[in-house]
């Protein structure tokens, strides 16, 4: 009973320690991230650091970016989604090679991201020019790259 009793503090110790230095890795990815919070989903502070995640814009800077009547290309996603962590990796080095800013909307942190552009699924790039959206595409199209070139193709 007593051998139990120990290796019960053991792996209770293990677990106090896991949890201190997760918390203490999460702290320092929250310090300066762009979502300007620090109450952000486990999912959301796991890509803090990620290269492809880096063009995270906040919905109120979508909407005047939108307003100004540019071309914007606005990315909607989920860190949780399966085709997301799919197609992001795919959609940010393309982009970088054509030279199009992708602004990266977190509709899991901001869900209203849902209804405001009428979003069925994600992921979803959509093509905004004069302020009204000119093309949108659903889904993941890692696999299809053609089918990124050719939509960011018409940004240019």
């Amino acid at each position: 009973m007593k051998k139990l009793g120990i290796i019960g503090a053991i792996v209770v110790v293990l677990f106090v320690g896991i949890i201190i230095l997760t918390n203490m890795s999460n702290e320092d990815k929250l310090a300066n991230n762009p979502y300007g919070t620090d109450d952000l989903r486990q999912s959301t502070i796991d890509l803090l650091d990620d290269e492809n995640y880096q063009n995270i814009i906040l919905p109120e800077a979508l909407e005047e970016k939108i307003a100004t009547g540019e071309p914007v290309v606005a990315y909607m996603f989920s860190p949780e989604c399966p085709h997301c962590q799919k197609m992001t990796p795919a959609l940010m080095p393309i982009a970088d090679e054509v030279g199009v800013q992708v602004d990266q909307l977190n509709i899991l942190e901001y869900e209203q991201g849902w209804t405001d552009y009428n979003i069925e699924a994600t992921p979803t790039l959509i093509y905004f020019n004069d302020g009204k959206e000119v093309n949108r595409i659903v889904g993941d199209y890692s696999q299809d790259t053609d089918v990124i070139y050719d939509f960011l193709g018409q940004v240019k």
